[in-house]
């Protein structure tokens, strides 16, 4: 028997044969004995060849075990069921579609024994290209999706900032929400246990939950860009678009938990360092102000003084809509200009695209459930 500590590797599937197989075997290339651990797998109910391809494993390799939930309503529900299965200290979390390397387990177990206080350690996230012709991939590539250190300012290694005491908006769910996504994080199980920690059973905004669970508490989080996996992106817009609105349909029922004092948090996301301030409401949530808000602003006053122009005398109006139409191309090319640097360039108005369809598609569904929650969710811009 190996001297390591046995950990459990839980992966949520749902009709993934497009990817399961380069997932396992890049997790047979981890180096770890195979006798320490178990690759938990919790299908959601896969209609194409994933259990085939599940079982086909499962007969070469014990270790793996296959939990099935039929109707399985979100990943965290499919988790959830995975939890009630493992038997490891750590419980390694990652998806159907991701490629870990051969450090992976052994740079976050360093942590965890250095620390008794860290109840989870995660790692970096990069692009794995299936297709190299694919574009949605290219772009997903270039926009750094999923990573975990532009999403914060591109932090170093090291221990998350605490939860905060009275957190704001942005603490939870925007620019300051620390959290580790469940493509790539490991968790100590003793800390799960003393807190009860459970993932919710809604579509999306389960890993952020769990992380707020264990910080909110006074757990450690540590960040390991070493322990680092690649990540087999959608491979068309449409379902990337999808991902984007669940991803700001989760913001909603976070806020409603985590945040209960009421008014606006105002992001000047256009402004260096995105300075906030909260302005009092009826109401619970945040509005970012970037260059994708300002474009359309500023698109709207000109087409405003246009109009008026025809109806009010003199050239205020005309003046005030040139005024209105500079700062539109202003804010336009502030936001495209991270365009210009991909490749190939005569795919400019293509990358362009995605980026303005996925960051609407953010902000559509921030929005999505506003008649439910009552709560104001403005996304950023990209």
């Amino acid at each position: 028997m190996s001297a390591k500590p046995f950990i459990s590797i839980i992966i949520p599937v749902k009709n993934f044969e497009r990817t399961i197989e380069k997932t396992f075997e890049y997790l047979l290339s981890v180096e770890y004995p195979f006798d320490a651990w178990e690759w938990v797998i919790a299908d959601g109910g896969s209609t194409d060849k994933t259990i085939a391809i599940i079982k086909d494993w499962q007969k070469k390799y014990p270790f793996i075990r296959l939990v099935e939930i039929p109707n399985c309503p979100s990943p965290g529900f499919a988790r959830n069921r995975a939890l009630e299965a493992v038997k490891g200290d750590f419980l390694f979390f990652t998806d159907a579609d991701c490629a870990p390397n051969k450090n992976w387990v052994n740079e976050m177990l360093t942590h965890f024994e250095r620390d008794p206080k860290i109840a989870a350690v995660g790692g970096e996230v990069y692009t794995l290209k299936v297709d190299p012709e694919n574009l949605v991939e290219a772009w997903c590539q270039h926009f750094r999706f999923n990573m975990v250190a532009p999403r914060y300012g591109f932090i170093k290694e090291g221990y998350y900032p605490d939860f905060p005491k009275q957190p704001r908006p942005t603490d939870v769910v925007g620019h300051k929400g620390y959290f580790f996504g469940t493509c790539n994080v490991a968790y100590r199980r003793s800390a799960m246990k003393e807190i009860g920690a459970r993932f919710w059973d809604r579509p999306t905004g389960e890993d952020m939950d769990l992380s707020y669970q264990h910080r909110s508490r006074g757990w450690k989080f540590y960040f390991a860009p070493k322990a680092k996996v690649d990540h087999m992106h959608r491979a068309d817009l449409k379902s990337l678009r999808k991902v984007w609105v669940t991803y700001g349909q989760a913001h909603m029922p976070l806020l409603d938990k985590y945040i209960q004092k009421k008014g606006i948090e105002i992001i000047l996301q256009f402004l260096p360092g995105a300075p906030s301030f909260v302005l009092p409401f009826p109401l619970r949530g945040f509005a970012y102000v970037g260059n994708f808000h300002l474009m359309h602003v500023f698109g709207f006053l000109t087409l405003l003084g246009l109009i008026a122009s025809f109806f009010v005398p003199g050239f205020g109006m005309k003046i005030a809509a040139l005024i209105a139409f500079a700062l539109t191309l202003y804010f336009l090319y502030q936001y495209v200009k991270w365009n210009f640097d991909m490749e190939p360039k005569n795919k400019f108005f293509s990358w362009c695209k995605m980026k303005y369809l996925t960051n609407l598609s953010f902000i559509q569904g921030g929005l999505k459930d506003f008649a439910k929650y009552k709560i104001l969710c403005i996304e950023p811009s990209f």
